[in-house]
């Protein structure tokens, strides 16, 4: 990293309030009520020479997350768009009498790399992912300029890995900027991005959306999606990696809505 451009922070965090929805409140963290046709269509309208700023969709596993570190929790609540991410994220909030439209990443970024009034030569920066990833989706969705990098692991405990990534995304201007990387690395990272104030485009926390996309990893059948059981797919497809999350730390996010429950009466 040259020197004079180290890691710097604005005294008020570079993000930009949504207005293209109401926010609800759900666990202490504003939602924009977007279905995915309202997030597309907020995603297209922002230039793609306008300041960074990026999207994140909390799911359950992410909600224990914030509800157990303010760190964490910062990160999603200065984001431009926070959107659902999960169907039975979506039923816990009904039981408290709040509307969360489900709006899986994995969906949102499949519709908005295939949408029509996306151009062929828009600049798409894909930050993580296997080796080919760029030129998978570019061959399955009718891009050109797809370009990929791949960060150290660490991101989150090495603030050198982290100023260094930072850099190689300001040095590549794309209009969407889809972070890979898990959370709450690519929170972290998009949240630097927007705090720096140099890059342009969006950000789009997805994990591993795109993997879903280009079937480098087999997604859960609609059917079992429409009954709230993809977790259970991934999970008998990854026992060793997703166990402790759907099994001991994802089933936490009752007691926190709970809890929740009680200090809103």
């Amino acid at each position: 990293m040259s020197e004079g451009r180290a890691m710097a922070t604005t005294a008020e965090p570079a993000y930009y309030p949504s207005e293209a929805s109401p926010r609800t409140d759900f666990l202490d963290l504003p939602f924009d009520r977007l279905d995915l046709d309202g997030a597309l269509n907020t995603l297209l309208a922002v230039p793609a020479n306008q300041s960074f700023r990026y999207l994140v969709t909390p799911n359950v596993d992410h909600m224990v997350r914030i509800t157990e570190d303010p760190e964490v929790a910062r990160l999603y609540r200065e984001a431009w768009l926070c959107i659902n991410d999960s169907r039975v994220l979506a039923l816990l909030a009904k039981t408290c009498g709040t509307d969360l439209p489900p709006v899986p990443g994995s969906d949102l970024v499949a519709a908005l790399l295939t949408h029509p009034k996306l151009t062929a030569d828009s600049r798409i920066l894909i930050v993580g992912g296997g080796d080919g990833l760029a030129e998978s989706v570019a061959d399955l969705c009718g891009l050109t300029r797809v370009e990929q990098i791949r960060p150290p692991m660490g991101l989150r405990t090495d603030p050198a890995k982290l100023a260094a990534t930072v850099e190689a995304i300001e040095a590549r201007p794309a209009r969407f900027v889809v972070l890979a990387v898990g959370s709450p690395q690519q929170e972290l990272l998009a949240n630097a991005l927007a705090r720096r104030g140099i890059a342009t485009g969006v950000g789009l926390c997805i994990g591993a959306g795109l993997e879903f996309l280009v079937g480098d990893r087999a997604r859960a059948p609609a059917i079992l999606r429409t009954l709230n059981l993809e977790w259970l797919f991934r999970l008998a497809c990854e026992p060793r990696r997703l166990g402790r999350r759907y099994l001991i730390d994802g089933p936490q996010i009752f007691r926190r809505v709970w809890e929740y429950r009680r200090r809103a009466r």
